[in-house]
């Protein structure tokens, strides 16, 4: 498996485990939608420890199944879930926060 050279805003703030991160892989890329494979490459999750927990992920309904090519099911982050709008809206405030946060600090040890 790769090693992310750069954590998210997401990950630093709430630990990096696997189920934080096929989130924040989905939360990332939140238009598209992905077969389980594909998912767990970009994550960097195995594959066998998705199976475990992925199919909570359905029944809660943080993803949603959107089709099926061949013999592989897609899936997506649900936008119409309340906690998936929240987790997006907290990611964007992490961000936001950091980013900021980066660049007064820069504007100060400039001057």
């Amino acid at each position: 498996m790769k090693v992310k050279e750069n954590k998210s805003f997401f990950l630093m703030q709430f630990g990096d485990t696997p189920q934080l991160r096929v989130l924040d892989f989905l939360i990332s890329f939140h238009f598209f939608d992905y077969p389980i494979t594909e998912i767990a490459k970009e994550s960097n999750v195995s594959y066998n420890s998705i199976k475990v927990f992925f199919p909570d992920f359905v029944l809660s309904g943080i993803v949603c199944k959107t089709r099926k090519i061949g013999k592989s099911d897609y899936f997506k982050l649900n936008l119409e879930n309340q906690f998936v709008k929240n987790l997006i809206k907290l990611d964007w405030m992490l961000t936001k926060r950091n980013v900021l946060g980066e660049t007064k600090e820069e504007l100060v040890n400039i001057s």
